[in-house]
């Protein structure tokens, strides 16, 4: 019994303990997190924080184990604001007691997850990483010495994943990057003595002074390293460094000095076997290497000796040789023979400025095709010097049949050069191009290349540039690609430096052209399923492509050109411009047309303007003179005239007009329709007016019975049109018909809605019907002089038009004009004229005999009388109050 109640006792105990150890990290969590985040902040000058923390007791027990959850380290002055360290998660793991201290807690094992790390020395030399608080005098600590917070390792095993350290060194111009890292190790670092097993995996990318050396390449590393704490020293025992393909093996120390570092390296390939050369080539570009046939060799070996400080680096010596190699892969045609290869990378003083690279040898054999090369950079740290010559023969088409290369196309063509050069890169800076030394020549001939992102394939029949100490000078090129062919010549201005110094490429070409087809350069998208011809162009009318993931046009911001172009003829889409001449000018992002002439719908063409992509939305203005335009032929070839001036659909002959427009571009350079804005003064010379397919003609006819629209007048028109917002005003124009006067006017949109007015100053005669009696009273001359205006309003769509004229109440009004008129002519007639046009206008049309005296004659002449007298009293004074009835 009494063992049973002990072991009851002892599972008691048991299970509190655990209950203790699983609900202790939530009782004190923040007071863990409070500690935690005080001892890093009081130690480094650097605002350290973290978004959540979570803490194991059970896990691991009797060690305990502590996650930071996004964890920052942020810099404070003079780089405040930069992050230093940024992890997804760091997780550490210690004795439980270890938890609770205030300081000097020992750390066993880490980890780290998705960190970045970003180190940079500013150009005084001046390092971000340099964070940790300087210790001073136990009044300044407030603390005594033996209170430090320090942390101390006694690291077991640790790991670091999906990682990236990148280092930049302004100062050196150089910079270093570790992506995809991948690196762990285990060893008890708790011992004075003792060996650290790691194992790493990178991606290894190296630049200085703008130039790539290394570019992301594959590095594995396997190294067992001595670890001697009393004396800092690191000895590498067993290692095998894998650079792409490429095995290195090394051996040496690595030894941490108050003043400096000791380093003593040598390393080699474990073979000389010229697989060793493409092994250094990234996978990607050499494909695999298992069954290549090689013969000959490649060796890499070398060694790094001497000292690390503020003035001194160690002195190295690398060798890479190889000669009379050869390779072929098995599924190619060709091989690359007598390759011969001998370079030197030296350092022998230890100061960084007198570091060369010396390529003394470099040359290999297609067929009988031999190239050559061979370079010497001195400097290379500093003001590196460059001397270079190429010379060799190419066949293009036998590369891609000797080495995989990855193209989507074959190349062809023939490339001979033979170049030298010579110059220094302060002179480069600094623009003094005079110092260069450049000459020699560079041929291409025959050359083909076909892409999916090209309408057609490239064929340049002959291309030859020469090198000279300021210029690079293009004699010749030929070349043709659809129905287009181009011939250009000119110089480039300064190659050096916008190969080396991020300078715009500045240059003068001409350019001619038999035929220049831009539906040459252009690839057709495909549309989207569902779609209609309609919808896309309503859409590419009313707004931008947003969203739609193509890719943007835009203007080379590094060219600084200047182009004089000729072209028998051009074709655009369906325009065909001929006898075209211009000046293209290319700078900051913009194309500048300058005094562009065509011939275009057998008239002439003039152009200025420019389009530029420097802002979020590429914008253009342009300013265009059409002198002698056919006006069928241009409504047809021309959206934007269509838009502008649809009425012109049914004019024939000719157009005068200048034209200033400007708004922003869709990306594929199609303008934005309701964001142009601009102006235009037109004459239309017209030999005739086309109205057949006209509903707007055949519906305004319809309304006004003596409108005969063939007879319409449209010769020598003037008008103004303003257009913005996508609205375009029209100023009133003068149209003849026949012996009428028309004035139109008013406003219409590019969505094709309409707002017009045209009055017809219409003579009475062509009334006819509509007047009725009216028209009886005059005489033929009267019916020509007399005059009505008429106005018919013009609304719907162009499509779809309405008209509605004032014709009813213009009858009215001719009514008013002949009582008018007969009141004007009463005033200088006699009484038997009077009584007769009185008479007419009472209506009375009997006539009697004159020898007829009956009463009733009597009582007609007394009422001709009594009514004459009203109206002449109606005329000339007040009219007398009727008292009589």
């Amino acid at each position: 019994m009494k063992i049973k109640k002990g072991v009851k006792i002892v599972l008691i105990v048991l299970g509190v303990l655990i209950v203790l150890l699983a609900v202790a990290p939530i009782l004190f969590k923040d007071k863990i997190t409070a500690l935690v985040k005080e001892n890093i902040n009081n130690n480094l000058n650097a605002t350290v924080d973290f978004a959540d923390v979570d803490i194991s007791l059970l896990r691991g027990f009797p060690k305990a184990t502590v996650a930071l959850h996004e964890i920052s380290v942020i810099n404070k002055e003079p780089f405040a604001g930069d992050t230093l360290f940024y992890a997804d998660e760091v997780s550490v793991r210690m004795g439980i007691g270890e938890l609770f201290k205030g300081s000097g807690m020992e750390v066993s094992s880490f980890g780290v997850n998705r960190a970045r790390v970003n180190i940079l020395v500013n150009s005084e030399g001046k390092a971000n990483y340099d964070i940790a608080k300087e210790s001073g005098n136990e009044e300044e600590a407030g603390a005594a010495p033996e209170e430090s917070s320090d942390f101390s390792f006694s690291v077991q095993q640790y790991d670091i994943s999906d990682s990236r350290i990148s280092y930049l060194d302004e100062q050196a111009k150089m910079e270093f990057v570790l992506d995809e890292l991948n690196h762990s190790g285990s060893g008890d670092l708790s011992l004075t003595t003792s060996e650290l097993n790691t194992t790493t995996d990178a991606q290894v990318s190296f630049a200085m002074d703008s130039t790539a050396y290394i570019n992301r390449n594959r590095v594995k590393l396997d190294a067992v390293i001595g670890v001697d704490l009393e004396n800092n020293r690191y000895t590498f025992l067993d290692n095998t460094l894998l650079l792409n393909q490429l095995p290195l093996v090394f051996d040496g120390y690595v030894q941490l000095n108050e003043d400096n570092q000791e380093i003593d390296l040598t390393f080699g390939t474990p073979s000389s076997d010229f697989r060793n050369f493409l092994a250094v080539i990234p996978e990607a570009y050499s494909g695999s290497i298992e069954n290549v046939q090689t013969t000959g060799n490649f060796e890499v070996k070398g060694e790094v000796k001497g000292v690390v400080d503020d003035t001194h680096i160690p002195a190295f010596d690398v060798q890479i040789s190889s000669d009379n190699a050869s390779f072929k892969y098995p599924d190619l045609p060709k091989s690359v023979s007598d390759i011969r290869l001998l370079t030197q990378i030296v350092n022998k003083t230890g100061l960084a400025k007198d570091t060369y690279v010396d390529i003394q040898k470099l040359s290999f054999r297609i067929d009988q095709d031999v190239f050559n090369a061979s370079a010497r950079l001195d400097q290379v740290t500093e003001n590196m010097h460059v001397n270079a010559r190429i010379n060799g023969k190419l066949n293009l088409a036998n590369l891609s049949k000797a080495y995989p290369f990855p193209l989507e196309e074959e190349l062809s063509g023939i490339l001979v050069a033979d170049i030298s050069t010579a110059f220094d890169m302060a002179s480069i800076e600094q623009k003094k191009y005079e110092n260069t030394k450049n000459s020699g020549t560079l041929d291409l001939s025959g050359f083909n290349y076909a892409s999916a992102e090209m309408a057609h394939p490239v064929s340049i029949s002959r291309a030859n540039v020469a090198f000279n100490p300021k210029t690079v000078k293009l004699n010749t090129f030929e070349a043709r690609t659809g129905q287009t062919d181009l011939n250009a010549s000119g110089t480039i201005n300064n190659l050096m430096g916008f190969m080396f110094n991020k300078e715009n490429m500045e240059g003068n070409f001409d350019l001619s052209s038999d035929t220049f087809s831009l539906n040459d350069f252009m690839v057709a998208d495909t549309p989207e399923e569902g779609g209609s011809e309609d919808g896309e162009q309503q859409q590419k009318e009313e707004a931008p492509a947003a969203g739609t993931g193509e890719e943007k046009i835009k203007i080379p911001s590094f060219l600084d050109c200047t182009v004089n172009a000729s072209a028998n003829t051009v074709i655009y889409d369906n325009l065909t411009l001929k006898n075209v001449k211009g000046t293209l000018v290319i700078k900051d992002e913009k194309a500048t047309l300058k005094d562009l002439r065509s011939d275009l719908f057998n008239g002439q063409l003039g152009l200025n303007g420019n389009v530029s992509t420097k802002g979020e939305v590429p914008t253009f203005d342009m300013k265009l003179n059409m002198d002698g335009f056919d006006l069928a032929e241009s409504f047809k070839g021309l959206d934007l005239l269509q838009a502008l001036t649809p009425i012109a659909s049914i004019l024939e002959g000719k157009l005068n007009t200048d034209l200033s427009l400007s708004g922003n571009l869709n990306d594929d350079f199609t303008p934005v329709l309701m964001s142009v804005s601009g102006d235009a003064l037109a004459e239309v010379l017209t030999s005739g007016v086309d109205a057949k397919n006209s509903k707007l003609v055949s519906s305004l006819a319809g309304k006004l019975d003596f409108l005969d629209v063939n007879n319409l007048n449209f010769k020598d028109i003037q008008t103004h049109l303003s257009f913005d917002n996508g609205k375009v005003n029209v100023k009133p124009f003068h149209v003849k018909y026949q012996d009428m006067d028309i004035e139109v006017g008013g406003s219409h949109g590019f969505d094709k809605s309409m707002a017009y007015t045209a009055t017809f100053n219409v003579p009475a005669k062509y009334l006819g019907k509509d007047a009725g009696k009216l028209l009886a009273q005059l005489s033929e001359q009267e019916q020509d002089e007399v005059t009505v205006p008429v106005t018919a309003t013009i609304g719907g769509t162009v499509s779809s038009p309405s008209v509605s004229t004032d014709l009813k109440s213009a009858v009215a009004g001719l009514t008013q004009q002949l009582v008018a008129r007969q009141k004007d002519k009463l005033v200088g007639q006699g009484k038997d004229a009077l009584n007769n046009a009185l008479g007419n206008l009472l209506g009375d049309k009997a006539k009697g005999d004159s020898t007829t005296t009956d009463t009733t004659a009597v009582k007609k002449e007394d009422a001709a009388k009594n009514a004459a007298k009203n109206v002449l009293q109606g005329l000339f004074g007040k009219k007398k109050k009727d008292t009589t009835n």
